[in-house]
């Protein structure tokens, strides 16, 4: 029987669109256990399994690179002034440890790699859009 990442000939590495679905499943279950992120995500999200099936798109589109993501997750973190910096390194953290949990070593290490990029890119878009305009450039 073959894996269904075969029948995705550019995705950027196996695993299976069940493994990203429970992945994501997992995650979002300790961050509504987290005490920082728990309240953040409260906030703005209504109903859990929506947003896991659209976060489990977002995955499947960076990764399998199958179409179905319909987003702006740029802008959706940048429009809620809750959403800080900050906490760019508790979400990554949370996730590493879920995916050491859930996957493969490799797969582990190559979603987190990807993880690493995009969390990186939104936590320093946040501070760069943030910031007062003839603000010196933060650094951190």
């Amino acid at each position: 029987m073959q894996s269904e990442s075969a029948a995705h000939p550019l995705a950027r590495f196996e695993i299976t669109a069940e493994q990203i679905a429970r992945v994501v499943r997992v995650f979002y279950a300790h961050v509504r256990q987290h005490s920082e992120l728990a309240p953040v995500f409260a906030a703005h999200v209504e109903d859990w399994p929506a947003h896991e099936d659209k976060i489990a798109a977002f995955w499947r589109n960076a990764i399998l690179r199958e179409k179905g993501y319909n987003g702006s997750p740029m802008r959706e973190h940048l429009s809620r002034p809750d959403v800080k910096a900050e906490h760019f390194p508790l979400w990554l953290g949370l996730f590493h440890d879920v995916l050491a949990r859930e996957l493969t070593p490799e797969q582990a290490l190559q979603w987190g790699h990807l993880a690493d990029r995009i969390g990186e890119g939104f936590r320093t878009g946040i501070v760069a859009m943030r910031q007062p305009k003839d603000a010196p450039p933060r650094l951190i």
